[in-house]
C-alpha cells in the first residue's frame, strides 16, 4: 500500500477507535501502529509486533522516568500550597487589575513541571474567585490560563510531548528548555490579546461548575497567606532541575572534556535533576503540611497513577509514529516536500496540526510527527538548528482543538462553558498560540540559526 493510503488509514483508524467508539487511547494508538505494519509492503507480517513492541520500549525508556517524577513533583506543589504561592505573588507583583497576565504567567511557570489538566484544575477556582472579586472579565480570566499553560506544554520540557521531541531529534534538553521557553512567551502573550478581544466580544454568563460552589470560592479568596510556604521554596521544585539540565548543557558546550562536565552529565541528566525536584517537593509537604513517612505514600501514589497512564499513551504514541516511519511516511512526505519546496519547519507544523485535529491529543501529535520528520531532518541539510524543527511541532500540535481532545472537555467543564462557546473561546486561542509559536520559530531561525 502507498504510504499517503498508509497514513490517511492509520489516522482513521486513531480517529475511528477514540472518537467513535470511546476505545482507551493506548489500546487505539498500539492497534494502529499494528495496522500500519500490517498494511505496509516494507515491513516483514513476523517483524510487525516485535517491531511495536521494541519502538514502544525506546520511548519509554526515553520518557518513563521523568514523566512519573514530574507528576509527584505536580503533586506535591498542590498539597503543599506551593503552586498556590506563586500565582498569588504574581498577583501582588502585577496588581488586581493585571490579574489575567499573572494568570498567564503562572500558569506558563506551573505547566513547566506540572500538566496542563492539573495547572488549570488548580487554577481555575482563583479565576472564579476573581470573577467574583471584580464582577467581570471570567472568558479574559479562564482564557489567560490556557494561553500559558497550553503554550508551556505544548513547548517546554519535561512535559511528555517536548520531551519525546528533544529526545527524537537528538536535541540537548537544555537548549529545548530555553528555546521553548523564549518561543513561548510572545506565543502565550498573544494568546492574551486574544483572549482579551474574546472577554470583549462574547456574552458569556458566569456558572456553577462541578465541584466549585460559591462557597467554596470564597473560602479560597480568603485563605490566609501566611499558612502557604514562601514564594522561593515554593518555586524551587521549578527552578532546580531547569538549573541542574541547564547547567550541563553550557558546560558540555563550553568545556565538553574537563571534570566538571563528567559531573554536570550526571547532575544534569533530566532523570536525576527531576529526582532531586521530588525531592524537594516531598520536602515542601513534610514541612509545610506536617506529612509523615507513611501519610507521604498517598500523594506519591497518587501521582504515579496518573503518571502510569500518560507514560503509556505517549509511549503507545511513539510506537505509533515510528511504525509511520518504518512505513515510508516519512520519506514520502520528505520527496513530497522538496519537490513542492515546503519548507521543513512549515511541513511539521502542518503535519503536527493535522495530527491534532484528527486524534485530539497534541502530545500523540508532536511524538508521531518528531518521529516521522526526524529521518528527513538528519539526511537533509537544515538552515537551522533541529531544535526549530521542534518548537514549530509543537506549535503546530496547539492548532486544532475540539471536541476529540481531553483539554476542550477539562475547559469546558471546569469553567463551565458549554460546547459552542468552548470552540468560540479554547479554540480559538490555541489557533492564536500554534501561529504565534510558528512565527516565533521562523524569526528565531533566522536571527539565530544556532548552527
Amino acid at each position: 500500500m502507498h504510504p499517503l493510503a498508509v497514513l490517511f488509514v492509520a489516522i482513521a483508524l486513531v480517529f475511528l477507535l477514540i472518537i467513535r467508539f470511546k476505545i482507551n487511547a493506548f489500546i487505539a494508538l498500539i492497534v494502529a501502529a499494528a495496522t500500519v505494519g500490517l498494511l505496509s509492503p516494507h515491513i516483514r507480517l513476523p517483524e510487525v509486533m516485535p517491531k511495536v513492541a521494541g519502538l514502544f520500549g525506546t520511548v519509554c525508556g526515553r520518557i518513563a522516568i521523568v514523566i512519573a517524577l514530574a507528576a509527584l513533583v505536580g503533586q506535591a506543589m498542590m498539597e503543599s500550597g506551593a503552586a498556590d504561592k506563586i500565582v498569588r505573588v504574581f498577583v501582588r507583583w502585577l496588581g488586581e487589575s493585571r490579574a489575567s497576565l499573572s494568570l498567564v504567567g503562572s500558569s506558563y511557570v506551573l505547566a513547566t513541571p506540572v500538566f496542563f489538566d492539573t495547572v488549570f484544575y488548580l487554577l481555575v477556582p482563583l479565576a472564579r474567585a476573581m470573577r467574583i472579586r471584580t464582577g467581570r472579565n471570567y472568558v479574559l480570566y479562564v482564557c489567560s490560563i490556557a494561553a500559558g499553560g497550553a503554550t508551556a506544554h505544548s513547548l517546554i520540557p519535561p512535559t511528555p510531548g517536548p520531551l519525546a521531541m528533544a529526545a527524537t531529534l537528538h536535541v540537548d534538553l537544555g537548549l529545548m528548555i530555553l528555546v521553548g521557553a523564549i518561543i513561548g512567551v510572545p506565543a502565550a502573550l498573544a494568546g492574551w490579546l486574544v483572549a482579551q478581544l474574546l472577554d470583549r466580544k462574547l456574552n458569556i454568563p458566569f456558572r456553577e461548575a462541578p465541584g466549585l460552589s460559591l462557597e467554596e470560592l470564597e473560602e479560597l479568596a480568603r485563605r490566609d497567606d501566611k499558612t502557604l510556604p514562601g514564594f522561593f521554596h515554593s518555586l524551587a521544585p521549578i527552578l532546580l532541575p531547569v538549573a541542574l539540565i541547564t547547567s550541563n548543557t553550557f558546560v558540555q558546550a563550553l568545556r565538553p572534556e574537563s571534570p566538571l562536565a563528567r559531573l554536570t552529565a550526571f547532575i544534569g541528566d533530566p532523570n536525576f535533576a527531576l529526582l532531586c525536584s521530588a525531592v524537594v517537593g516531598m520536602h515542601l509537604l513534610v514541612r509545610h503540611r506536617h506529612y509523615s513517612l507513611a501519610e507521604l505514600a498517598r500523594p506519591v501514589e497518587t501521582a504515579f497513577a496518573s503518571a502510569g497512564l500518560i507514560i503509556l499513551i505517549t509511549a503507545g504514541g511513539g510506537a505509533f509514529g515510528g511504525m509511520l516511519v518504518e512505513a515510508g511516511v516519512g520519506k514520502w512526505l520528505g520527496n513530497v516536500s522538496q519537490q513542492f519546496q515546503v519548507p521543513l519547519l512549515i511541513l511539521g507544523f502542518l503535519l503536527a496540526a493535522l495530527m491534532k485535529v484528527a486524534q485530539g491529543s497534541g502530545t500523540v501529535s508532536m511524538i508521531t510527527t518528531s518521529a516521522i520528520l526526524a529521518p528527513l531532518a538528519a539526511a537533509s541539510q537544515l538552515p537551522c538548528h533541529p531544535v526549530y524543527l521542534a518548537t514549530a511541532i509543537g506549535s503546530g500540535s496547539m492548532v486544532g482543538s475540539w471536541m476529540n481532545d481531553s483539554g476542550f472537555w477539562v475547559f469546558a467543564k471546569m469553567s463551565g462553558l458549554e460546547e459552542s462557546e468552548t470552540l468560540q473561546t479554547w479554540t480559538v486561542v490555541l489557533i492564536v498560540l500554534g501561529v504565534a509559536g510558528l512565527l516565533a520559530t521562523l524569526a528565531m531561525a533566522a536571527l539565530l540559526p544556532l548552527r
